[in-house]
């Protein structure tokens, strides 16, 4: 069987494939941006003419997939964390109206928020949606796990949540892979109206989903990947989840730790599962990566006088990543962390490449803002979010994915004025289209700026579905032709640009500023490819 070095993403890609994958949807978000550029970067992936085109976000991704699984084939999702956000509305309800193809939906989170607004812990989501979940700890199980997802997705007829951390998608080791299956089938429901969620219909559906979710926890898919390791020492166990069983191994080198151990990977998990560790021991440190949720699972089922502690009693610190250094602390060994960073090495922040666009589109900004008190301009999530930062402390806001143009409306609608929204391309086409929307039909005196750089910049440049497109698509939502504005953000139209700004900021309803020009790094990689 053949060996490669992969990627956490890469893994979980090339399982999907091995496992006879039709169909992959995503829009790029870190960390989970690699497994849909691998597919598509795919010679095996070209050969079955697996679908592997970005969709506009992630409820559309999400959408699409259960499409391809009502058809009968496999299909896969994925996003980062703050994306499920945006797919919950499809994700919530396919658990109801269940699947025909297997369904796997990833969840990247980012612990410490390396690259997000939160940190979030996806699992949540699959309780709430009573979908099973598996939380690879590694590579290899990752890949092996894909291929059971499938099949727990088939038999039980349910979506499943495939969630991830940035250190396992982005770390890489050895995985051996496995024999690969052909695609399925096309072949529809035998229930044609399975997934017609009216009221009658999904509360029966509703009913059998909490009837299935009760029987998971004891398939073999779902109770093999969890293990249990008995130990000498039984004053206290350990509980971990995920990739913490790394962070816990790490701690003991070669050697085996002389403690219980119960690794939990996958879920739900019953009861009987933690017996064999709370029967054994007077206190349990649960160790997981994200929230404490199965740390509070375990408040609730044992109140027989066991102790228990993790993040809800900052045993490990409530936020942040964890690491072998915290675990090591928290279990008393004598760990090694290293000396404090000098006072004379100071962190870099990050700032715009240099030659973007968008440098010089916040220069014009600020300019053409002079006049007025500070405290005017709403951004969105990008890299023209570093405009927060100095030289330029442009932006007042980054909520999430749309927000600027909304949330310039409502500030509009108490009397702010001028009030402007900042936005990129991609973002545009993924949040802000609905937003626009709402400003024209309410002629809300606000003026939306839309940084066009032809590509997804912040996640490495993939394609962005508004290249060539958002002209007609600001004129088609219902912008007036006299207050849609093209200009070119470079420092020769400096003055043309301050001025197209500020006749804009001063009109009362809605106008578009599309401030185009080619991201520098997508720009110099075609260069070089020549």
């Amino acid at each position: 069987m053949q060996k490669l070095l992969l990627l956490g993403d890469e893994a979980i890609a090339q399982a999907a494939l091995d496992a006879g994958l039709s169909g992959m949807y995503a829009y790029p978000g870190t960390p989970s941006t690699e497994i849909m550029e691998y597919i598509q970067a795919s010679l095996q992936a070209a050969k079955k003419n697996v679908h592997r085109e970005w969709s506009s976000n992630e409820k559309t991704a999400m959408e699409a997939a259960l499409g391809m699984s009502y058809a009968g084939k496999r299909a896969m999702v994925a996003m980062k964390h703050v994306g499920l956000n945006v797919a919950a509305d499809g994700f919530i309800n396919s658990a109801i109206t269940g699947v025909n193809g297997g369904l796997i939906v990833v969840a990247a989170d980012d612990p410490s928020m390396h690259s997000s607004q939160n940190e979030q812990d996806s699992r949540f989501y699959g309780k709430f949606a009573f979908v099973p979940v598996y939380e690879p700890s590694n590579q290899q199980e990752a890949y092996d796990m894909v291929f059971e997802a499938f099949d727990l997705s088939e038999k039980f007829k349910v979506p499943v949540l495939f969630r991830i951390t940035t250190r396992l998608a982005h770390s890489r080791s050895a995985v051996t892979r496995s024999e690969i299956l052909q695609e399925k089938p096309l072949i529809l429901p035998s229930d044609l109206r399975q997934f017609v969620l009216l009221p009658a219909i999904a509360r029966k559906r509703y009913k059998a989903l909490l009837s299935t979710y009760e029987s998971l926890q004891y398939d073999n898919r779902i109770s093999k990947f969890n293990s249990f390791t008995d130990g000498v020492n039984r004053q206290k166990g350990v509980i971990t989840c995920g990739i913490a069983y790394n962070y816990l191994m790490e701690n003991f080198n070669e050697r085996k730790p002389d403690f219980p151990v119960l690794k939990i990977v996958a879920y739900p998990f019953s009861k009987d599962t933690i017996k064999d560790i709370t029967d054994r021991c007077e206190e349990i440190l649960v160790l997981e990566e994200g929230y404490p949720i199965v740390e509070e699972a375990l408040r609730g089922i044992l109140d027989a006088g066991i102790k228990i502690s993790g993040r809800l009693d900052e045993t490990v610190p409530r936020d942040g990543e964890l690491n072998p250094a915290i675990v090591g602390k928290a279990l008393g060994l004598a760990t090694v962390i290293g000396k404090p960073v000098p006072a004379v090495v100071k962190m870099r922040p990050p700032s715009f490449c240099a030659g973007c666009g968008h440098a010089d589109m916040f220069n014009a900004i600020n300019e053409a803002l002079k006049d007025y008190t500070p405290g005017r301009v709403f951004s969105d999530i990008g890299c023209y979010t570093l405009a927060a930062l100095p030289p330029y402390n442009s932006i007042n806001s980054c909520v999430d994915m749309g927000a600027s143009v909304t949330m310039a409306i409502g500030a509009s609608d108490a009397g702010l004025f001028p009030s402007i929204a900042v936005i990129g391309d991609s973002t545009f086409t993924h949040s802000g289209m609905t937003g626009l929307l709402d400003a024209v039909v309410k002629n809300s005196p606000i003026t939306l700026i839309i940084g066009d750089n032809s590509t997804t910049g912040m996640t490495g440049g993939q394609q962005s579905q508004a290249t060539g497109r958002l002209e007609n698509i600001c004129l088609g939502i219902g912008v007036s032709r006299e207050h849609l504005r093209i200009m070119t953000p470079l420092r020769k139209n400096h003055e043309e640009n301050v001025r197209i700004m500020k006749e804009e900021f001063e009109y009362r309803g809605p106008s578009v500023i599309i401030a185009a020009r080619e991201c520098i790094q997508t720009a110099t990689r075609k260069k070089r490819s020549k």
